[in-house]
């Protein structure tokens, strides 16, 4: 939990301790069971009471997300036997989804839902400073990207009410976040420790270099140029490094990485809601981690993604892989069989048993704390900088740099334990991306943008190209007739 989430919630009581003593003290006085709106907002105390729950909002961005890492080729969740038979982890794989999906109307509500709130916030008053204005203008311009990235013609909300009016087109879209960032970012803080979880001046340009990085496939028109001059203001600044040891910034206290530009902080008691090590570790997991409840045992990568890393690359090391021990050190056996975890999935959809059970390699990119219960205390990396390198590298591959692109490239692989790359090429740049973000929800954009998210892999035919765009959902369909859905749905 962040300071400003912190300071908001005594904040909060604070206020509440005082509105009912003063209110106890003169009978006389008149009792209102509101505080009016521009009397509130007018100090720094009562604004982080106010800003604080729309940052809670953000916190939930892994949640609306993580099951849809299953669209692509670094995550499946295959059927083993009674469990996960679901048809939702099927048609995701396959990309056959259906339009009323739960999860794409959840992603589409939660975004919406997020930047109503900051458009009620927005006008207050006591918002008026430019730094805040600034703040929330950019954090409204994340969701709408996020919109505009998943489902293409998306509504425009900038007012109280305007989240049912009708869609614009996906370049109105991006021209209006990218105003909104670039007139944000004169007044955002350059202090990253202050705004840690938050809006700063380096969160605005990672969006803007990953909108600059999209824009052929959001408009048709290449902005590599643009998205070189982003990244180079985030490195450039110095207020972020690449950090050796690779797992560090995704550790159970990883709140200090220097590789962090933005996160959404958690805790397992204060700030719940991250349970990562419970969606894909086997169930035996329990016992070496001396977790309070049994794992679920479904998502797992594929042998074709994990064979990506090279032995001696220390990203390999999100991976469990091999026999199951107990925290005591006893091997473990599942139905009487060793408990040892497999490469392959033989099929999507398995048989009962432990075959099916031990299939299949399991991230644990987020360490998992021992003794835990269930909800995690790592917070969930959104932005870091070793993605800024990769960004800039792929950007000067497209403008013909090879020398300055495989300097960006070699700066992550030279601390990653492998050999620096002499050459590049779409695939070899794809697949170091895949090896440094895994996991890190960036990977559906990364396939789209390199025209690979149709092709077929593991257990995925060829599928069309329509399906690089989510289907607006039907239930928002129904709610505002205005919404028009997606070419091929």
């Amino acid at each position: 939990m962040t300071s400003i989430q912190k300071f908001s919630i005594r904040s909060l009581s604070f206020w509440t301790v005082t509105i009912f003593t003063l209110s106890c003290t003169n009978l006389d006085e008149t009792v209102k069971d509101q505080v009016e709106r521009d009397k509130f907002g007018v100090s720094q105390g009562q604004l982080n009471t106010l800003i604080g729950p729309l940052y809670g909002g953000l916190g939930d961005y892994w949640n609306r997300f993580e099951l849809l890492n299953c669209v692509t080729d670094e995550q499946l969740a295959p059927t083993r036997g009674g469990d996960w038979g679901e048809p939702e982890w099927r048609f995701m794989e396959e990309h056959t989804w259906p339009t009323n999906f739960y999860g794409f109307d959840g992603l589409w509500s939660w975004i919406y839902s997020n930047i109503a709130k900051i458009n009620e916030k927005i006008t207050n008053p006591g918002f008026a400073a430019a730094e805040t204005q600034a703040e929330l203008r950019t954090l409204r311009a994340f969701y709408h990207y996020l919109a505009m990235d998943n489902f293409g013609n998306v509504i425009i909300a900038s007012s109280i009410g305007s989240e049912n009016s009708g869609q614009r087109t996906r370049k109105e879209v991006y021209d209006f976040v990218e105003k909104e960032l670039l007139e944000s970012l004169p007044a955002l803080s350059t202090d990253v420790r202050a705004k840690y979880g938050r809006m700063s001046r380096y969160v605005a340009h990672m969006i803007l270099a990953k909108l600059y990085l999209n824009a052929k496939v959001y408009t048709g028109e290449a902005q590599w140029q643009k998205a070189i001059e982003q990244c180079n203001a985030i490195i450039d600044s110095d207020k972020f490094q690449v950090s050796s040891d690779f797992l560090s910034t995704f550790s159970v206290n990883n709140e200090n990485s220097p590789e962090i530009i933005l996160s959404t902080p958690y805790d397992k008691s204060k700030r719940t809601g991250f349970f990562a090590q419970m969606a894909g570790m086997h169930y035996l997991h329990q016992f070496t981690y001396d977790l309070g409840s049994a794992p679920w045992n479904g998502y797992c990568t594929s042998a074709e993604f994990y064979d990506t890393f090279s032995p001696t690359d220390v990203r390999r090391e999100m991976w469990l892989t091999g026999q199951i021990y107990s925290s005591s050190g006893e091997a473990l056996k599942d139905d009487g069989i060793p408990a040892i975890l497999t490469k392959e999935v033989p099929a999507f959809k398995m048989d009962a048993g432990p075959v099916g059970r031990l299939a299949g390699y399991r991230s644990v990119k987020y360490e998992v704390e021992k003794g835990a219960n269930f909800d995690m205390s790592n917070d969930f990396v959104i932005f870091r900088i070793s993605d800024v390198y990769l960004m800039r590298g792929e950007a000067h591959f497209r403008l013909g740099s090879a020398a300055l692109a495989l300097a960006d490239v070699n700066a992550i692989r030279s601390k990653r334990g492998v050999d620096n790359f002499t050459t590049l090429t779409d695939a070899t740049i794809l697949a170091e991306r895949g090896r440094e973000l895994a996991w890190e929800l960036h990977r559906r954009q990364d396939l789209i943008r390199f025209d690979k998210f149709t092709a077929a892999w593991t257990f995925k035919p060829v599928s069309p190209k329509y399906r690089e765009l989510y289907p607006i959902p039907m239930n928002q369909i129904a709610l505002n007739p205005l919404l028009k859905q997606n070419t091929g749905y």
